[in-house]
């Protein structure tokens, strides 16, 4: 039986399903790439815009009249405008096929591009699972695979934090358990703002980094709670997620001290 991970679009407007053995990758603006890392199968590519009411049909509708390689097709509960088209790179032969959708006021453009006479159904099972999400419902938490943009927030928040402890104290940075001591130097010296949200984050994601680097078996993951969307940590033997913004800002706001290695210890008694 075939597993799936789930994909929900920052900003929280769309998901869908897509297999397991898929990852995200980088891709031009407003548009999510995914494919099997370890056993090409091919690219898939989505993007998603937002008009009127009627839009995801009107642009089905458009997409029949204005491209004449276009037919009509059903996915799933889906109509779906379908073209494909041929193309030879590096020697090597390929096919991109294209979908146009749409749910209410959304429109999805979809292409998976493959080996020619590669199977595409993966792809049009991705496209049968696209749900949009109602502005203003609630809808219940969520872990999900850890997206791109929360993998470049954690990033940032590390390149930070070791630029601070280089900077200012001198000292090397490798993410390393023992670089929490340097870490809490900072705010032992009144180097971060107790207002600034955006610092004691910073700390508590890089912390978690160093748990990822020091505990085998802890994954990033997003967490999509309402208007929040942000990577925490999960251990898959016991279940158990740690978030970071509980670890330094949390505390912070509420005026208690920031102990990072006490906290350190915790987070890793907790697993």
């Amino acid at each position: 039986m075939k597993s799936y991970k789930k994909f929900i679009a920052p900003g929280a407007w769309f998901s869908m399903l897509y297999p397991a053995s898929w990852n995200e990758f980088e891709d031009e603006a407003e548009s999510f790439l995914f494919y099997n890392p370890e056993e090409w199968t091919g690219n898939f590519r989505i993007s998603a815009y937002r008009g009127n009411a009627a839009y995801g049909q009107e642009c089905i509708r458009q997409e029949l009249m204005q491209n004449a390689q276009a037919r009509p097709l059903a996915i799933g509960k889906l109509d779906c405008a379908y073209s494909c088209e041929d193309f030879e790179e590096d020697g090597a032969a390929y096919t991109t096929h294209f979908w146009v959708t749409g749910i209410g006021d959304v429109a999805f453009e979809c292409s998976f591009t493959v080996q020619r006479g590669g199977a595409t159904e993966e792809a049009q099972e991705v496209i049968a699972s696209l749900e949009i999400r109602q502005e203003g419902a609630k809808y219940p938490a969520e872990t999900i695979p850890v997206r791109l943009s929360e993998i470049y927030q954690i990033d940032e928040a590390y390149d930070w934090v070791s630029r601070k402890v280089k900077d200012l104290l001198k000292k090397d940075f490798q993410g390393q358990e023992e670089d929490i001591a340097s870490m809490q130097e900072l705010v032992d010296k009144g180097t971060f703002n107790p207002k600034k949200r955006e610092a004691w984050l910073n700390l508590g994601l890089t912390l978690c980094v160093i748990l990822v680097n020091e505990v085998e078996a802890l994954e990033w993951r997003t967490l999509v709670d309402g208007n929040r969307e942000a990577p925490v940590l999960f251990y898959p033997p016991t279940g158990k997620c740690i978030d970071p913004m509980k670890l330094a800002w949390s505390k912070v706001k509420k005026g208690e001290k920031c102990d990072l290695p006490a906290t350190y210890e915790e987070a890793l008694n907790e697993l």
